[in-house]
């Protein structure tokens, strides 16, 4: 007849945390940025478009005006997959303009609940849906102002008359935005 022989104390740990290891890497899911989903992956300049420069911005809407610069306010939410595919665009605009325009990213959860607003503040020109882009001259005027996903060649052309440029014509004159990492390319398993 065998008899049980106890185990050795080291083979016993060893075994446990074996188990613990197992049953941890099977509950924990890996986490995964995606483009296309409403999930709070973390800032979408700073994951979507590689670009942490543009938040917090560099200046206030109130600093803009008393400096009379133009400026491109875009309303986004962290968790909306419009504002992460748009997140590019953005960032496309401020390597072209970045020198003679303001560029303000507001998270809309972060303007405070009034029921009015001056001029200066950013709550004046939010819609009410994410991402929306307005752009304002230097008297602080609206110029362009849409919702959803806008078109960098429409954005482009706008600053191009306040600036007094030439108007690029036509359709997707500006190359599609390169993919520099598996984030803003929308890479997914």
């Amino acid at each position: 007849m065998l008899s049980a022989r106890p185990l050795p104390l080291k083979q016993i740990v060893c075994s446990f945390f074996i188990a613990l290891f197992a049953t941890c890497s099977l509950c924990i899911s890996p986490a995964w940025a995606s483009i296309n989903d409403d999930r709070y992956d973390g800032n979408v300049f700073v994951l979507y478009a590689g670009n942490g420069s543009l938040v917090p911005a560099r200046l206030t809407l109130k600093q803009t005006r008393d400096r009379q610069l133009p400026a491109m306010i875009v309303f986004y939410t962290d968790d909306s997959s419009d504002s992460k595919r748009f997140a590019p665009i953005v960032s496309e605009v401020q390597s072209y303009y970045e020198k003679v325009v303001s560029i303000i990213p507001v998270a809309v959860d972060s303007i405070p609940v009034k029921t009015n607003y001056a001029k200066d503040e950013v709550g004046y020109y939010y819609a009410g849906r994410v991402p929306q882009t307005v752009i304002l001259d230097a008297e602080g005027e609206v110029i362009f102002n849409e919702t959803g996903q806008a078109d960098f060649n429409e954005i482009d052309n706008t600053f191009r008359r306040l600036f007094d440029l030439p108007i690029r014509e036509g359709k997707n004159l500006k190359q599609p935005i390169q993919s520099f990492n598996e984030y803003n390319s929308g890479f997914e398993e």
